[in-house]
């Protein structure tokens, strides 16, 4: 019988949270499909299967970040609707205390963790990848203005030939791919030679090769390359602290570049505290079933239903607020990595446990 009473819970609890993920999933592709139609309207005309396309790659990544949130409203979902139907209090009337019905939970909350971290992630890295290449492909660099004028996709070099300033659309692979490239180049003693343009620029031992370009020098005509060197002293472990970002870059991937940056002397602090965030995130899932336990396991008998949901709607947009100042304290270097990312969530189990102990036991 406790095994039929907990697989229903746990039922309930899969419902709520993967129809709560798969809502905010459809809103997320509205709102990026009609940035991308936006886009589209001042750069051209674009086929459309190559629209849907994108908001499709780079769908994955955006939902990951809604994974936490989505396990605390479906969780606050689940419960209330057990309430709401007398099924809580039938359970407490046959000796189940509220630890029994948040068990199943947390088990559930703790499996969508761990997928999240081990398969949703390394996924959503490869289509991030694969979305920001189209997207750049199909728009080109008008397309990123806003990361161009921050100075994101831009790179100062020096190699064999002379000094050359090289910008992106897009960076793919920790930056060691790029697309919509521009390249402007310069001889030793600093005078400008010519611009290239290409389609896509790969860095090899030495060298970008830049694909399909199109090279412009002063007073001459452009001439078409299939095949373009420019030479560099860049080496990927530099080019992927410059142009390479920590989202793109797959759980599995993380520990061996964490290790290259530490042996190429550069901060590894984004690296480490991406890593701690995607081990934490299972006992994240866990600390928002006790948060949305602690706000929906009363009677709708007992009035102040509405209330309890705010507030705990409230606590999660606050926790989440904290955790990411948290980590930004971590980025700067104030404090471990681990501290920055485990803490909160420690501090939160420990708040939401002693406020269950309080309603349940007095």
């Amino acid at each position: 019988m406790a095994r039929t009473l907990n697989g229903y819970i746990r039922k309930r609890f899969w419902i709520a949270i993967l129809s709560t993920f798969m809502i905010c999933s459809v809103l997320i592709f509205m709102i990026d499909l009609v940035e991308i139609l936006r886009q589209q309207s001042k750069s051209g005309a674009a086929a459309s299967w190559r629209i849907v396309a994108i908001t499709l790659l780079r769908l994955p990544a955006y939902t990951e970040f809604l994974i936490g949130f989505a396990v605390l409203v479906g969780s606050m979902i689940a419960l209330l609707m057990l309430a709401r139907k007398s099924e809580l209090t039938v359970m407490r009337g046959g000796g189940m205390s509220a630890w029994g019905f948040i068990w199943p939970g947390i088990t559930v909350a703790f499996t969508i963790g761990l997928f999240g971290v081990l398969v949703y992630n390394p996924l959503a890295a490869t289509a991030r990848a694969e979305g920001e290449r189209l997207f750049a492909e199909t728009f080109g660099r008008e397309s990123n203005l806003l990361r161009t004028e921050s100075g994101g996709s831009w790179l100062r070099q020096d190699g064999a030939d002379g000094q050359s300033v090289i910008g992106a659309g897009a960076a793919t692979h920790r930056g060691l791919k790029l697309s919509a490239v521009t390249v402007y180049a310069f001889d030793p003693n600093g005078a400008f030679i010519e611009r290239i343009d290409g389609a896509r620029a790969e860095l090899k031992q030495g060298f970008w090769r830049v694909e399909n370009a199109w090279v412009t020098r002063a007073g001459q005509e452009a001439e078409k390359f299939d095949t373009y060197l420019v030479s560099t002293y860049l080496t990927p472990e530099r080019v992927a602290d410059a142009l390479g970002t920590v989202i793109s870059v797959s759980f599995w991937e993380l520990p061996g570049l964490i290790e290259l940056a530490e042996k190429a002397k550069l901060s590894s602090s984004r690296l480490r505290i991406q890593y701690e965030l995607l081990l934490s995130r299972p006992l994240l899932c866990v600390a928002m079933v006790f948060l949305a336990a602690t706000v929906s396991l009363r009677s709708f008998r007992s009035g102040g239903i509405q209330t309890m949901v705010l507030t705990g709607m409230v606590g999660g947009f606050c926790f989440l607020l904290a955790a990411e100042v948290s980590r930004q304290i971590g980025v700067a270097g104030l404090v471990p990595p681990w501290t920055a990312v485990w803490l909160p969530i420690v501090l939160l189990l420990l708040a939401t446990t002693t406020v269950l102990l309080h309603q349940e036991d007095g």
